[in-house]
């Protein structure tokens, strides 16, 4: 049909406000040759019923970044694309009523100021000064946030589609997508109006993206692990006393959110809207009886307002005016959301040239940054910040729709909620189970999933308090602190065991493989027998990942890296990987167990055949219990040990061989400290995109002699310097470690942040590793972490290990 174009580099599937920013973002890069279809009218889904807030406030890094960046476009668009937009840039109040939750407010103000955004923290008796209605009694204290407000969502949308098509790209409405097929290594999307052909096609279907998703299961694709929850907010009639103090100080009233009682309250005109989470919550289209929809265009569902009853009586108590006013409009429509609440941006998963940038909770906040990111994915391969919190590769097959619509709840009641580092949140457990998950449990492993497999992360005894009240808490003081001090003593002076199942493993071989391996890693290939690290720089030289390679012959390779990475890693691999060469994901046959301590070999030497004088940093087949395994001298706590890798049948009998020969079991709590002490880095905290190879310290396993991938830009980064580098600090921390992103503070300015941190209860002390502007990244140098909202004092540590720093116990 005429105006239907049958070519196009990109198709986006999907016109809400996350699909028209993705179109203008890649104009904005130069890639107006695109379409967006939507099936029915722009905002038609989520978005047209969407309240509009624009909050920048969030503990997540990435998350905080790409909503800073929404806040930052929206100012200036609609003078940018000539379009009228109300966007009220009001400022907003998130009430704090206890001491931990203002520790988080302290943590996320201090990421804030990082990122160029000054968030307060206010005291109980200054939150009058903005917001003269609240009631204060209760309360310790509140985060102010003057970037924070609402836009009108529909407005955003056509203003971003308006420059869109300034600048050439093609918008088609009421023009639904049907289906795709692929055809000589190009897409072919399918409507009713005709095929387009294109090179790339990106999902951006809302709460209609798992229908979409579907479309590329014989593609390589999977279920897109989503579900649809019901939100309501509700809207009150005029309130004259609001109007009066709106006129007379020439502004709205900044965003009001009681985020332990768990909803928001705005000015909406001279009324309010009141949009609470609340616990009783509902998930739409999962039963036979509510099935999902052809087309839900503009449509709501039903008012249920018993489900709020308890959230709008504590609203009115907290903001008498609100109960002044009868309701006048109550909005109930569907949000999706995946099962950690975060949106799919990215690549998707097994399938070449398709991108997703769906699911999104918040996607109006959260719309002009994801359209920067994905634009990123699309023209560059990487983006800017390092979004791993967002990629869709981060769920594997483990995500069920009952563990969706579980999570989803789940997230969705707990919107507010604060992730304590302890806390284990309880729906959807036990995914994936380890061949010993039992006995670890009866042992008193303590739960936690790592791309849905069962660890343990401390080993409780009888009489401890394992109770979820126990876990919020910030510090590190608690029932597990002593536990995890007696593991970490039991490692550095017996021997210890971790049952860690899930370890991402790879198989590379055919001829070449070597050659090829070669070309995708900064250093080099360990020989026959031999294991080493393998550092994988993006063509910017950043740190893509991270694998153990093991060398098993000529052209046969292992590769072993973290649980989450399983589909990330494997799909870095398989992305250049030659048609002559194999590569096997073997994630699902074996199971690990770390064996480690002074006392490992003699465990050992009891148990199995091994060759026990093979050096560190090799990998040998041997019989351990009877049972055939591959034992590989390495060492993750920084201890004499090795790994044991064996089938999944087979373990059961070698973890109770170990247990019988004396190890103490222990947990990834204690890992976690013992690798700190260490300087270990860990995998997208450590080790990220945001980070180039040399600026994590990781020159020692570059070889400049050969060729390889972000060579070039590495040795452009060389030449000129680095701005920051990797630095191990010494911590004089109180009773909380300092945590992700903290801020690194020197001459009353922020010069770095902390990657990662934690107690050494082998060196006795709090360590912090991080990123610190280059100048200051010299041993003795004292800067501060801001922890919690607390400075305290840090010194830079030399550029080796804080314990065994010669490496003779590992190597013993």
């Amino acid at each position: 049909m005429a105006g239907i174009p049958t070519q196009a580099r990109v198709v986006i599937i999907g016109g809400g406000a996350v699909g028209v920013s993705s179109l203008y973002h890649l104009c904005k890069a130069g890639w107006t040759d695109c379409v967006l279809l939507e099936k029915n009218e722009l905002t038609a889904g989520s978005t047209w019923h969407a309240a509009g807030n624009v909050p920048t406030f969030s503990t997540s890094w990435s998350l905080m970044n790409m909503q800073r960046y929404s806040t930052e476009l929206y100012r200036g668009l609609g003078a940018a694309v000539d379009y009228p937009m109300n966007y009220h840039v009001t400022g907003s109040i998130r009430l704090g009523h206890s001491k931990e939750r203002m520790q988080e407010f302290a943590r996320a103000k201090g990421m804030g100021r990082y990122q160029g955004m000054e968030i307060e923290v206010l005291g109980a008796d200054e939150i009058r000064g903005k917001y003269p209605f609240i009631e204060t009694h209760d309360l310790a204290g509140a985060l102010y946030d003057p970037a924070d407000g609402d836009i009108d969502p529909a407005q955003l949308t056509q203003a971003l589609a308006k420059g869109a098509r300034d600048m050439g790209a093609t918008i088609l409405r009421f023009t639904p997508a049907t289906g795709v097929s692929r055809e000589n290594g190009e897409w072919i999307v399918h409507t009713e109006k005709g095929d387009i052909r294109c090179e790339i096609v990106v999902n951006a279907a809302g709460y209609y993206a798992q229908k979409v998703g579907e479309w590329f299961k014989p593609y390589g694709g999977r279920t897109v692990p989503m579900m649809v929850m019901s939100h309501q907010y509700l809207l009150s009639e005029p309130i004259a006393e609001i109007e009066a103090w709106s006129k007379e100080v020439g502004h709205k009233l900044p965003l009001l959110r009681d985020v332990d009682t768990s909803y928001y309250l705005r000015q909406e005109k001279t009324g309010f809207n009141l949009g609470p989470y609340e616990r009783n919550c509902r998930a739409h289209w999962v039963s036979p009886d509510d099935p999902f929809p052809e087309d839900f265009s503009f449509q709501l569902f039903p008012d249920d307002l018993d489900r709020l009853e308890w959230y709008i009586e504590d609203a009115m108590a907290r903001v008498p005016l609100l109960g002044t006013a009868g309701i006048s409009k109550v909005i109930n429509g569907p949000i999706p959301y995946a099962p950690d609440g975060n949106p799919l941006i990215g690549p998707m998963p097994g399938v070449p040239n398709a991108f997703e940038a769906c699911v999104f909770t918040f996607g109006i906040a959260q719309g002009g940054g994801a359209g920067k990111v994905l634009a990123e994915w699309v023209t560059e391969g990487a983006t800017e910040w390092d979004m791993w919190s967002c990629d869709p590769r981060r769920f594997t097959g483990y995500t069920d729709p009952e563990y969706c619509v579980a999570k989803g709840k789940e997230v969705y009641g707990h919107e507010y909620g604060m992730h304590f580092p302890m806390a284990r949140w309880p729906a959807a457990p036990d995914r994936r189970l380890s061949p010993v998950h039992d006995k670890v449990k009866a042992l008193g492993g303590q739960m936690a999933p790592y791309n849905g497999w069962e660890r343990a992360e401390w080993f409780a005894k009888p009489g401890d308090d394992t109770s979820w009240a126990a876990t919020q808490t910030w510090t590190r003081a608690g029932p597990w602190e002593a536990r995890i001090r007696a593991e970490c003593e039991a490692v550095r002076d017996g021997v210890g065991v971790l049952d860690l199942p899930g370890f991402s493993r790879f198989h590379l071989t055919g001829a070449g493989a070597g050659e090829w391996l070669s070309g995708q890693i900064a250093g080099g290939l360990p020989k026959p027998g031999r294991l080493s690290l393998a550092y994988f720089p993006d063509h910017r030289g950043r740190i893509a990942t991270e694998m153990s390679v093991a060398c098993n012959g000529v052209d046969d390779y292992t590769l072993i890296t973290a649980a989450t990475a399983q589909w990330h890693d494997y799909e870095w691999l398989a992305r250049s990987l030659p048609g002559h060469l194999t590569l096997r994901d073997r994630s699902a046959e074996m199971s690990t167990l770390i064996v480690t301590g002074p006392q490992s070999r003699g465990l050992f030497a009891a148990i199995s055949d091994a060759d026990l004088s093979l050096p560190w940093l090799s990998h040998a087949e041997a019989t351990v219990a009877g049972r055939k395994a591959v034992l590989a001298r390495v060492s993750f706590a920084g201890e004499l040990g090795w790994e044991v890798h064996a089938p999944l049948a087979d373990m059961p009998v070698i973890y109770d061989a170990v247990l019988a020969a004396g190890a103490t079991p222990f947990g990834m709590r204690a890992l976690n400290s013992l690798r700190i002490e260490k300087g270990y880095r860990a995998w997208k905290g450590d080790l990220s995109t945001d980070y180039s190879l040399l600026e994590g310290g990781l020159e020692r396993f570059i070889r400049w002699d050969k060729e390889f991938t972000g060579k070039v830009a590495l040795l452009a980064e060389k030449q000129r310097g680095v701005k920051k580098r990797f630095v191990t600090l010494t911590v004089e921390a109180g009773d909380c470690d300092a945590p992700y992103m903290s801020t690194l503070w020197h001459g009353g300015a922020v010069v770095g942040e902390t990657t990662s941190g934690a107690w050494g209860y082998r060196v006795g002390t709090s360590i912090a590793l991080g990123m610190l502007r280059a100048d200051l990244a010299v041993p003795g140098t004292e800067v501060e972490v801001e922890i919690y909202g607390e400075r305290c004092k840090a010194v830079v540590q030399q550029d080796r290990p804080l314990w065994d720093p010669e490496n003779t116990r590992i190597k013993g």
